[in-house]
This record gives structure tokens, C-alpha cells and sequence, in this order.
């Protein structure tokens, strides 16, 4: 779709925002696409008014919201930029005739909007509303975005202006997933990769922990994703977690999470040593249970493996374990997904998280073009998930939203009562700074609404391990961001209008 701004140059928002509602659409900036939009801002004084012009499959639509500015700039800067955005819903409303189940909200977290509703003293029945009312969301993800704005809410008081979380990254995989466009490499072409990747890996997490120390920072969450963390071996992993141990204090970490994601790669022997190193909760993600699906999105194991991966990890004795569905896989169905979930729900994991695929540029599933269900297909699968998972006791905690996602959905943690991952709330939500090790690694240093940092570890194990000072480089601004920014670490109560980012 061409774009054309008058008064203003909100490029990012509003490309955003096409992309949410219009996901099939791609933004540009000059030749003859027919399908085009003017997006003016006005302003004089403290009214400013949006205008969005929009010719859509030869359909017009126009889109029309105005307001009085008040607080801040940076508080009328996020005003005028949500003015913006709800003329160009209204006018893709009514040329395209959509009705997205988010409505107008088109940032990654649909509940941040929530939340700031609920700090300023709305009651959650008042939330519901508002986001119906308001904003046009449907009343079912209305009623998630509540839900998961009280759990972030009740999450947050328990934390302290140092508290963190810490993430460590193994980019290794048995095989690429075809919708994958993470940086990880296949084991078995990059074997030769593992051992200096682990050496350069615990010489950051020496540093990391030693300048923890220095800075008087706790550790609340420790999460080690990747790739597949356990493509080590058993007595790799053991080093590694030694190391950890070593390195930092847990005292009053609440949760030690490891992703055991590929259940071809879940031996007893490793589970021992996980265990054995106080991790509390592991992941087993099949993604699907139907052994066509695994085999499109090129899986090597098949569902029976992942039965013998979950009863391996309840032998094991694990707290918590996490497991992991995609709603819109190459060859899925909505009778598959069904199967799936319930299988899922059978196993006994206590935490499931329901994501809708997300058609990402570098992943085989564009490049190649594989078919995948329609929008509807997975609505379909989406609106069995909800109503299946509260009633056999699960209850969102956490809610994001990617880009070119099918349909414009969203990704759910679900969870029993008290079997929260803690990390996924913390980095979703933005409630404390994450320390990254590892290669693609984005450390993400919180300092209060609008202050928020990151900085990023080399992406390939190659570069990783050859450049150290990068890891010193990225170390030194995490250091800076707490000697100079502690006196504001404190939060602020925020204006309504926050959602966006």
C-alpha cells in the first residue's frame, strides 16, 4: 500500500499499524500501488486532529479522530501518534470492511493499554469496557488483555528497582524449523562450533556475574533459551550450569528454566543433570502433535517421542513444565490443532502457550511458499483453544503480538493457578532489565515507562566467538545504564494513551 503523510512523520506507527490490519499489505512510499493512504495530522494549539484517506480494492474508506493534548511532550507525542492510528483503522474499516479481533490496538503488547487503565484506578469490569468501547476490541480478547494486565500488575509489585532476570542463549538446533528465522545453527553442521561457543559463553557469564555483583543486582528469573539448549551434551550442560553457579548468586532467583524444546533431544541423563543443578521448570515445545505437521515444518522426532519426552521430564520430577503450540503450521487443520491441545492438556503440563504463526521474511514458509491454513482456520483453532484450556483450569498470564501474524491474532501463555513463568511476564511486559549471554542475545535495560534501553550480542556462533570486546562493549552499557539512571528507576504513573510500541 502507498503511504503518504501530511503534517507529521510517523513511519514506524503507522507502518505498524498497516501491518496489523492489513497484513497481507507492505508498506511503500512511491509508484502507482491502487491501493493507497493519506494520513494528515492537524493541530492548533492543543487540538489535533487525524485524517486518514484510504483507497483499498477500489473500495474508499475515510478515518477521522481528534482530541485536546495534555501532560508531557513525550505524553502528546504518544497522543497524537494514537490519534493517527485510529483514523487509519476507521478508514481501513470501512474500505476494506474488517472488523480485527484487537480492534484498533496494533502494538506488541495489547495489554499495556490495559494495564495503564487499571494503575490509573479503572476497575477490571471498567477495562473490559473501555477496550470494547473504545479501542473495538472483541469482547473475548477485551477480557485476555484484562486478565493478563492483573497478573503483570500483581507481578510488578513483587519486584525491587534492581531486581533483573538473566537469559542465556544456545543457538545449536538438531534442524531448522520451517518457520523459523532465529539465528541457530543445525548441530550437525556446526558441531565444530559448540566447544568455543561454550568457552567464549562462560567467560561472558563470568564478567556478566561479576559486574552483578558490583552493581548490587538480584537475579529474579534465570531462563536459558536459544536454538535448543539441549543439543549439549549431558556433561556440556553440566559445565555450563557449573559455571552459572559459580558466577552468580540465586538466592532469590524463583525460577531456574531451561528449554528442553526438541524432544529428540531429551535424554534421562540430561534431565538428571538439570535437575541435579536446581532447574525448576523445563520446556518441552512440540509445537504440533500430528507427525504430518512435524514432518512439514521439518522435524526430525515425531508425537510418540514427545509422549516419551514428558514422561521422562515427570520421572525427572520437575516443578513445572512448559509446552508450546503454533496455530497455522504448514499442513494443520483445525481437527489437528484440536488434537493437539487436548493432548497437550492430557500430558499435564502446567503451563501451555498457544502462539499464531507468524510469517517471518528469513523462515522456509515464505521463502518457499509452503500452504498454510487460512486466517479463519485459525480463528477456528484460537477459538477452541480459549474456552478448552479455562476449563480444564488453565487461566492467560502473559499476551504478545508479532508481526505478519494470521489474522491480526496473538500469542497466550496459559497456565494453572501459581505456575506463572516469570520471565516471560517480566519480558513482556517490560518490568526489568534482562541480562543477555550468547550469541543474537538482546539485553533490555529498564529504567521506567519510555526509558528502556537494549543492546545486542553478535548474532552468529562464529562472530560470537571471535569478537569478545563486543561482549565488553555491550557489559560497559549495561554497567552505565545503573550507575547513571539509578536515581530514576522508579516508575511514574502514565497517561492513558500507551499503546503502540
Amino acid at each position: 500500500m502507498l503511504l503518504k503523510f501530511e503534517g507529521h512523520q510517523e513511519l514506524y506507527a503507522m507502518e505498524q499499524t498497516l501491518m496489523a490490519l492489513l497484513p497481507e499489505e507492505r508498506p511503500v512510499y512511491e509508484g502507482n500501488d491502487p491501493n493507497r493512504a493519506v494520513i494528515t495530522l492537524r493541530q492548533s494549539g492543543n487540538h489535533a486532529e487525524a485524517v486518514t484517506e484510504m483507497l483499498y480494492q477500489g473500495h474508499t474508506g475515510r478515518g477521522e479522530a481528534a482530541r485536546e493534548l495534555s501532560g508531557t511532550d513525550y505524553e502528546q507525542e504518544g497522543q497524537r501518534r494514537r490519534l493517527l492510528q485510529m483514523s487509519f483503522f476507521k478508514a481501513a474499516r470501512e474500505a476494506a470492511g474488517l472488523t480485527p479481533p484487537w480492534g484498533s490496538l496494533t502494538g506488541v503488547r495489547p495489554d499495556k493499554t490495559a494495564v495503564t487503565a487499571l494503575d490509573l484506578g479503572d476497575s477490571p469490569e471498567e477495562v473490559r469496557r473501555m477496550l470494547e468501547d473504545e479501542y473495538f476490541v472483541t469482547p473475548r480478547r477485551a477480557r485476555l488483555a484484562t486478565e493478563t494486565a492483573c497478573v503483570t500488575r500483581r507481578v510488578r509489585e513483587d519486584l525491587g528497582p534492581k531486581d533483573i532476570a538473566l537469559y542465556v542463549g544456545i543457538p545449536f538446533c538438531p534442524t531448522r524449523c520451517a518457520y523459523c528465522s532465529f539465528v541457530s545453527a543445525s548441530v550437525e553442521r556446526s558441531f565444530h562450533l559448540v566447544e568455543p561457543y561454550l568457552t567464549a559463553l562462560k567467560a561472558e557469564i563470568s564478567s556478566a556475574g561479576k559486574l552483578c555483583r558490583e552493581l548490587g543486582l538480584r537475579v529474579r528469573s534465570f531462563y536459558m533459551g536459544g536454538g535448543t539448549p539441549t543439543t549439549l551434551s549431558a556433561e556440556q550442560m553440566d559445565g555450563l550450569l557449573g559455571g552459572l553457579a559459580d558466577s552468580f548468586d540465586f538466592a532469590a532467583c524463583c525460577e531456574y528454566t531451561v528449554e528442553a524444546g526438541r524432544p529428540d533431544t531429551v535424554t534421562p541423563e540430561k534431565l538428571r543433570v538439570l535437575k541435579n543443578r536446581g532447574v525448576t521448570r523445563i520446556s518441552v515445545n512440540p509445537q504440533t502433535m500430528e507427525d504430518r505437521v512435524l514432518d512439514a515444518i521439518g522435524r526430525r522426532h515425531s508425537a510418540a517421542q514427545i509422549f516419551s519426552a514428558m514422561e521422562q521430564a515427570a520421572e525427572a520430577g520437575f516443578e513445572h513444565v512448559n509446552m508450546d503450540l503454533i496455530a497455522g503450521l504448514p499442513e494443520d487443520d483445525p481437527e489437528g490443532f484440536r488434537r493437539s491441545l487436548d493432548a497437550c492438556i492430557a500430558l499435564g503440563a502446567d503451563n501451555i502457550t498457544v502462539h499464531t504463526l507468524s510469517l517471518k521474511k528469513g523462515s522456509r514458509i515464505t521463502l518457499e511458499g509452503l500452504r498454510i491454513p487460512s486466517a479463519e482456520a485459525v480463528g477456528e483453532m484460537l477459538d477452541y483453544a480459549d474456552p478448552t484450556l479455562r476449563a480444564a483450569g488453565y487461566g492467560p498470564y502473559y499476551l504478545y503480538r508479532q508481526k505478519y501474524m494470521s489474522g491480526s491474532f496473538e500469542n497466550t501463555g496459559w497456565c494453572k493457578p501459581g505456575a506463572e513463568n516469570l520471565y516471560n511476564i517480566y519480558i513482556m511486559s517490560e518490568l526489568c532489565s534482562i541480562l543477555s549471554c550468547g550469541a543474537g542475545g538482546s539485553t533490555k535495560m529498564v529504567g521506567g515507562p519510555g526509558r528502556i534501553s537494549r543492546v545486542f550480542n553478535l548474532k552468529y556462533p562464529v562472530e560470537y566467538t571471535s569478537r569478545p570486546g563486543k561482549i565488553s562493549e555491550n557489559q560497559a552499557a549495561f554497567a552505565a545504564f545503573y550507575q547513571n539512571a539509578a536515581a530514576s528507576l522508579s516508575s511514574s504513573a502514565p497517561e492513558r494513551e500507551t499503546e503502540g510500541d
